[in-house]
């Protein structure tokens, strides 16, 4: 993993901007885990897990694939059966209990992801197109929260599950990041 991106508002980390990152945001003050239990990362050979700041968690699993790539993140629900339903409809595939965007995978357990200050902001689907999630979330009456236009990217911001957010971005002709 490297540093992809730093602007004054975020950090992109990862192995890939083209295949999954993590987004850093600046904050004021402390922040709690609230929905984030945990982040997986792949390694090639076993590691202990680690506590990052703000409690996170940090589990290491050990996959083929870029070392140091994101492999899951798993969140805390009020009702997983019901999150597992609701996000299988905003574009994550069902595998295996869990669920699955591209290589990377979500885990879903059982807890309370209230919390004035979380660590997660969102979870990113790179897509197509933009345009169809817009006209689909209005379609199926889904909280829209924004739509925004960035220099590499059009996003798609929507409420999901327990409050958890998630953007569909496209990445526009020219998309430059390392």
């Amino acid at each position: 993993m490297h540093v992809i991106e730093r602007t004054d508002r975020f950090t992109l980390v990862g192995v890939d901007a083209r295949k999954g990152k993590l987004t850093l945001f600046e904050a004021d003050g402390p922040r709690e885990a609230g929905a984030l239990a945990h982040v997986g990362l792949r390694v090639r050979s076993p590691r202990e897990p680690v506590a990052a700041p703000g409690g996170l968690e940090l589990r290491f699993v050990e996959n083929g694939g870029d070392e140091w790539d994101l492999d899951h993140v798993s969140l805390r629900v009020p009702d997983p059966a019901a999150a597992l339903d609701e996000l299988s409809q905003l574009g994550f595939e069902r595998e295996n209990g869990g669920l699955r965007a591209g290589d990377k995978r979500v885990v879903l357990e059982q807890g309370d992801p209230d919390t004035e200050r979380p660590l997660l902001n969102h979870l990113a689907l790179l897509v197509d197109s933009v345009q169809e999630h817009i006209d689909e979330a209005e379609r199926r009456g889904l909280d829209v929260e924004d739509v925004v236009d960035a220099p590499n990217t059009i996003a798609l911001f929507v409420r999901g599950p327990a409050g958890i957010r998630i953007e569909y971005v496209e990445h526009k002709p020219g998309f430059a990041l390392e």
